[in-house]
């Protein structure tokens, strides 16, 4: 099969499953990806973005710092962990990332905060994400001794079976009735200023027709 034949199946393929992007937007996240892939910088020239590349991309466009959360952005995008992320992984992301309804965002939100992956946010893996989101103070122990305050918080407020952690279940039923509790464990989406600034550069050809 040819190389263009390839891209064109890639590209109908996207439309159908990146259904919050139409298919001049998908070509245009595609020729990002593949400008991103060639740069010598990326350790998987030409196949995909690895971690670093991922993440420098993450902190350059849409400000993202904190590396444990980023560090479980690339995770959630790179769906079969093989530590790299294929065009395919890229627009499917991105397709959540920037447009994804209410329910996709709490199934990524709690994916990025549920850092080892057993289905539960535990207190310790809360205490873990909220370390790096408050201010440094003086003293270490100040720090830790707020955090566990706002650990034990967020546990009276979305623990609602008491088994002192959150299950999916529990999260998705308190960011329905408030959604500012979505990223309450730290920033894992787009501001909307960023978010509009990546749009309009991306997609800038598609929307000139």
């Amino acid at each position: 099969m040819s190389k263009r034949r390839q891209q064109q199946q890639l590209l109908d393929s996207l439309a159908r499953s990146a259904k919050n992007f139409n298919k001049g937007e998908v070509e245009c996240l595609v020729k990002l990806f593949n400008r991103l892939a060639a740069e010598p910088s990326n350790h998987f020239v030409n196949v995909g973005l690895d971690r670093n590349m991922f993440k420098d991309v993450m902190h350059r466009t849409f400000g993202m710092t904190d590396d444990v959360i980023l560090d479980r952005v690339f995770r959630t995008f790179d769906k079969d962990n093989n530590n790299c992320i294929s065009a395919v992984e890229w627009v499917e992301g991105l397709s959540v990332f920037l447009r994804g309804t209410l329910e996709e965002k709490i199934k990524y939100c709690f994916q990025v905060y549920d850092l080892n992956g057993d289905g539960y946010i535990s207190r310790d893996e809360m205490f873990q994400l909220l370390k790096y989101c408050l201010p440094k103070q003086p003293s270490e122990e100040d720090t830790d001794e707020g955090i566990k305050d706002l650990v034990d918080i967020a546990l009276k407020k979305m623990d609602s079976d008491h088994d002192g952690k959150i299950s999916f279940m529990d999260f998705e039923t308190t960011v329905r009735d408030d959604y500012l509790l979505l990223e309450a464990f730290g920033p894992c989406l787009p501001d909307i200023k960023n978010s509009i600034a990546f749009e309009e550069k991306t997609f800038q050809t598609t929307r000139k027709v």
